[in-house]
């Protein structure tokens, strides 16, 4: 009897501790929303060299997500108040049946974005992934992050991490109804975020190198 106590005592510490370091985890990656700018239109701090969105479901330009699209809106309200000059979209482009990033860019090309100022990344399959191939295909070490706020501390966290300058702009817009799921799914997303991070993670696939100054229609497809 004396063993099964001690043998569920320390199967209870474990459980706490691990419990009590997953808590520690989401506490550093959600101190970095210091990083969110509350207005980047008017925010000098807006001032960045391009401006990073990340995926979200899409389908085509006249149909993609509620959450795709007011990341879009933001990036583009960013690009003619001149606060950024080029913009990447970066997302799942995994097979040619599902592409968020062509549809992105079709989408930006109605809100008065020149052709040559839209990058794409083709294999941000992850945040994690899209923040590394920023840095390292698109050679951007300065840059805003278009985003919801839900989502917006782990980027910037991946980004801070990463040695890149960036500052977060909230794109919500609106009340989306999926929002419950993906604040529960961004709690084991920041845990991975973490282990990204201290483990040195590399893109899943890296490439070409691309000059942000350039014309971005080199990464269309």
């Amino acid at each position: 009897m004396l063993g099964k106590y001690i043998n569920f005592r320390w199967g209870l510490y474990f459980i706490l501790f691990g419990v009590w370091s997953l808590w520690l985890i989401q506490q550093r990656v959600a101190s970095f929303d210091n990083y969110i700018v509350n207005d980047c239109l008017n925010d000098i701090r807006g001032q960045r060299p391009a401006v990073l969105v990340l995926g979200a479901r899409a389908y085509d330009s006249e149909n993609v997500s509620p959450v795709f699209a007011d990341r879009l809106d933001m990036a583009a309200a960013l690009y003619n108040k001149g606060l950024v000059k080029k913009i990447l979209v970066s997302g799942d482009h995994g097979t040619v049946f599902y592409d968020e990033v062509n549809a992105g860019k079709d989408y930006l090309l109605t809100q008065n974005v020149l052709p040559e100022d839209i990058f794409l990344d083709h294999a941000g399959f992850d945040t994690y992934d899209s923040i590394y191939r920023a840095k390292n295909i698109f050679r951007l070490d300065k840059m805003l992050i278009s985003t919801q706020d839900f989502h917006l501390s782990r980027a910037l966290y991946i980004a801070k991490r990463l040695d890149v300058d960036a500052w977060g702009c909230r794109a919500d817009q609106r009340y989306y109804a999926n929002i419950k799921y993906m604040t529960r799914r961004e709690w084991l997303a920041s845990v991975k975020a973490w282990f990204d991070i201290n483990l040195g993670s590399t893109s899943k696939f890296l490439g070409q190198i691309f000059d942000i100054e350039g014309d971005g229609r080199q990464t269309w497809d």
